[in-house]
């Protein structure tokens, strides 16, 4: 079994994205050079602002999905890093 982790990044724009991956640091890495998911191209630079994990791969995907629908959760996250 493979350890995944959910990821949440932040842009200047204030604007989230939330993801799962096995190395976080190299999906940030991507998602910097454009090479990363479609909604995250062209709106960079991103920064890491939560990690969670390690996780099994199911479990990860239901804790990203719990995270998107969260709005407090993520306006915690964003109040929190803007300090």
């Amino acid at each position: 079994m493979k350890d995944w982790f959910v990821y949440v990044l932040l842009n200047g724009a204030g604007i989230s994205y939330t993801g799962i991956a096995l190395d976080v640091a190299d999906r940030l890495a991507r998602h910097n050079a454009g090479e990363g998911a479609k909604f995250t191209r062209g709106r960079g630079p991103w920064r890491l602002i939560h990690t969670e994990g390690p996780l099994g791969h199911g479990d990860a995907l239901r804790r990203e999905a719990a995270i998107k629908a969260d709005s407090r959760f993520k306006a915690k996250l964003k109040t929190a890093r803007t300090l």
